[in-house]
């Protein structure tokens, strides 16, 4: 018989973290391993047990969802994400799925999308709440434009395009590198590169480039 899916749910509401725990426990495919009020213990929770699933609410105290993710993905955790959230902000949408988020759920209908959300993150798909399925169409339309627009986008490596991601958050490139653990030399040497197969020249167009052009890098 296969174990089951370990899983961490976190979120600073007692009450909505009661009715996680409860939808969970109805499949016995899935294992509450720990559950966390805070950003902080969250993470600390992926980090020393390293669940197989880890479903975090984006709005949290001390550390949000997004900064949790970005730490888990900088460890190189096998964790995989699932976010929960009031908003259907596409900022936040589009910061979950460059970061690799792989469920997106949002809390007006997460009980009756929960577990077919965790099902399909643990077979290997995405699943994003109905509700906000245009988010992802507008996504994918703006990024299929955008190759259109610079078929460059293509010859950039994957260091070099997450670089640019980085950019367009607005981090510096000492930033940058701490984030990616290289030197800050390794990040201009990507810079360079990006901008000579983009065909950029000038010294801020990387950035204005990358800013105008977010939600489709």
């Amino acid at each position: 018989m296969d174990s089951p899916t370990r899983i961490v749910i976190a979120d600073d509401h007692p009450i909505f973290r009661e009715g996680l725990v409860k939808t969970i426990e109805r499949d016995r495919g899935f294992q509450l391993v720990a559950q966390a009020g805070d950003g902080v213990e969250a993470l600390r929770y992926i980090t020393d047990l390293r669940p197989d699933l880890a479903v975090v609410d984006i709005s949290m105290p001390l550390m949000d969802g997004i900064q949790v993710a970005t730490r888990v993905r900088e460890q190189a955790l096998a964790t995989e994400l699932v976010f929960l959230t009031m908003f259907k902000d596409p900022a936040y949408f589009n910061k979950a799925m460059d970061i690799g988020v792989r469920g997106y759920l949002i809390k007006d209908t997460v009980s009756s999308e929960l577990l077919a959300c965790l099902r399909a993150v643990v077979s290997g798909q995405y699943y994003i709440s109905p509700s906000i399925s245009h988010l992802l169409i507008e996504r994918n339309r703006k990024a299929e434009s955008l190759a259109n627009a610079v078929p460059s986008l293509e010859s950039l490596t994957p260091a070099e395009l997450g670089v640019l991601r980085l950019v367009a958050e607005g981090y510096t490139s000492k930033e940058i590198g701490e984030k990616l653990f290289v030197s800050e030399r390794t990040v201009e040497n990507h810079r360079l590169h990006i901008c000579q197969k983009l065909g950029i020249h000038g010294h801020h167009r990387l950035l204005q480039f990358a800013l105008e052009n977010k939600a489709g890098i």
